[in-house]
């Protein structure tokens, strides 16, 4: 079990005692595509440690409206569990696994024993979720200050990096940006009509990738 730190390098570089904690508490945990890792009004159990795959934490307004917050990939932890663990309070958010995710689950007890007695583990938890709060409030200001066209042309090359097509559906973007479906439809409609993209039943293929990231970066 303890070859699994070696994913995590600044947890690898803590003294034996520190690691020794981690090592000998830790639970590894297989979890596969579209499972709920935490959902609101649930209390931390566990600190995961993300080994491959992607956890999406995503949230949802009284009014039912989503927004993606961020998502947790190899080598990272999940900044909402760190602050559920530190404040003995409920989840206000869900994560929910994208792909088969391997992980490592450290009890709670364990997490507080860590956090007490190595100030190794202290610093990587805290970077770790300073690095975080900054991807959130990241999202926060998107959301509140970009025009919505902009941050839809970077959602859809973001996710298709590396294809011409992406299989998405309006409501799906609409999560991804935190707004509604109709609004998505409209600036899709109004992408198409300017040739930037085609769209069929389920999928979106980018037509003129160089306007659609010309757009994203106005």
């Amino acid at each position: 079990m303890s070859e699994w730190i070696e994913h995590f390098p600044d947890l690898a570089a803590l003294p034996a005692p520190d690691r020794a904690i981690l090592t000998e508490n830790a639970q590894r945990v297989t979890l596969p595509p579209g499972t709920t890792v935490f959902a609101p009004g649930h209390a931390a159990e566990s600190f995961l440690l993300v080994l491959d795959g992607t956890v999406r934490v995503q949230q949802t307004s009284v009014s039912g409206r989503e927004i993606v917050l961020y998502r947790v990939s190899g080598g990272e932890t999940c900044i909402m569990t760190t602050a559920c663990l530190l404040s003995d309070e409920m989840y206000s958010a869900e994560g929910v696994t994208e792909s088969e995710v391997h992980a490592i689950a450290l009890p709670k007890g364990a997490f507080e024993e860590a956090l007490a007695r190595s100030a190794g583990f202290r610093r990587v938890v805290f970077a770790e979720y300073s690095h975080r709060i900054s991807d959130v409030m990241h999202v926060v200001e998107e959301v509140a200050f970009e025009r919505i066209d902009k941050r839809l042309a970077q959602r859809l090359l973001a996710l298709a990096p590396a294809s011409d097509t992406l299989t998405a559906t309006h409501q799906e973007l609409a999560t991804e940006l935190g707004t509604a479906r109709e609004v998505v439809g409209r600036q899709l409609k109004e992408l198409q009509r300017r040739g930037y993209v085609t769209l069929t039943r389920g999928s979106i293929a980018i037509t003129d990738r160089h306007g659609l990231n010309a757009l994203a970066t106005l």
